[in-house]
């Protein structure tokens, strides 16, 4: 797949997570004279891209017309003293696409103005090696072209959904978005759980991880649903079923997923305001 949108496109936000849409932009070919990113201070992996693309980076970079679309790359609590400058180099069409966690439809919009196209998205951090998981949701003033520019983005960076109801935007930000940080947790338990049953703590660390990793990436590669390949591994009477018994029970992972899945949805509509 080779990116062209068409016309500029600003990146708002040289973070982490900025970075990593520019540089799947950028090796899925978009032209470096397409991307402009704005940010006062970029961090190491924007002057790795100015340097080795020659792309346009400052705190106000010059534009050769109004951009084709800017992608919010920012934390929530700048929104209000980045945005109405923004609203000066937009056009009239321009497709503003956020990325900012806890700010809906309807905020940005507060900024921006009810008539312009905004499309949120909730992407997580394997979008740093090209594996994350992005969740989008567009107002009414957004195209199918610039729905399709957007997948086009997004896809980047990994795979992506579409929501039409923007309130399961805060179940999606607790089930994908804080998703990874569930995953490193259980895999810390797991180590820990191991020297507590009497192992090296580098040889615990070691399984741990990599059983992680290899469980993942066969996931990954099966046409089966995570359910059957529990199964598959839980020989019946076998130690995987004794220690899934806990695991499953009436106070285990189920029961404790469904609270840390709520608390984290609760959150989010708490930080939407």
């Amino acid at each position: 797949m080779t990116i062209n949108i068409g016309g500029p496109l600003l990146l708002v936000g040289a973070g982490k997570m900025g970075c990593a849409m520019a540089s799947g932009w950028l090796d899925q070919g978009l032209s470096p004279d397409s991307l402009f990113i704005q940010d006062p201070g970029p961090c190491d992996d924007a002057q790795k891209l100015v340097a080795q693309y020659d792309i346009s980076c400052s705190d106000n970079p010059t534009l050769p017309e109004k951009p084709l679309i800017i992608v919010l790359a920012i934390k929530p609590q700048m929104m209000q003293e980045v945005l109405p400058a923004l609203v000066e180099k937009a056009g009239e069409h321009t497709l503003f696409l956020s990325i900012a966690a806890g700010q809906s439809l309807a905020t940005l919009a507060k900024y921006l103005g009810e008539h312009q196209p905004i499309v949120r998205a909730m992407p997580n951090t394997p979008a740093s090696i090209g594996q994350g998981m992005s969740v989008g949701c567009a107002n009414p003033q957004v195209t199918p072209a610039q729905i399709e520019h957007c997948i086009t983005l997004l896809s980047a960076i990994g795979e992506i959904a579409w929501i039409e109801d923007e309130t399961q935007m805060d179940a999606v930000t607790a089930v994908s978005g804080s998703g990874p940080a569930y995953l490193f947790a259980l895999t810390e338990c797991l180590a820990l759980a191991g020297i507590h049953e009497g192992l090296d703590p580098k040889l615990a660390w070691q399984l741990a991880k990599t059983t992680m990793q290899g469980a993942a990436a066969l996931m990954a590669h099966s046409s089966d649903n995570p359910v059957i390949l529990r199964k598959n591994v839980t020989s019946p009477g076998g130690t995987t079923q004794a220690a899934l018994k806990v695991l499953m029970g009436k106070k285990g992972l189920p029961k404790l997923m469904d609270k840390a899945i709520k608390a984290g949805a609760e959150r989010s509509k708490e930080l939407a305001g």
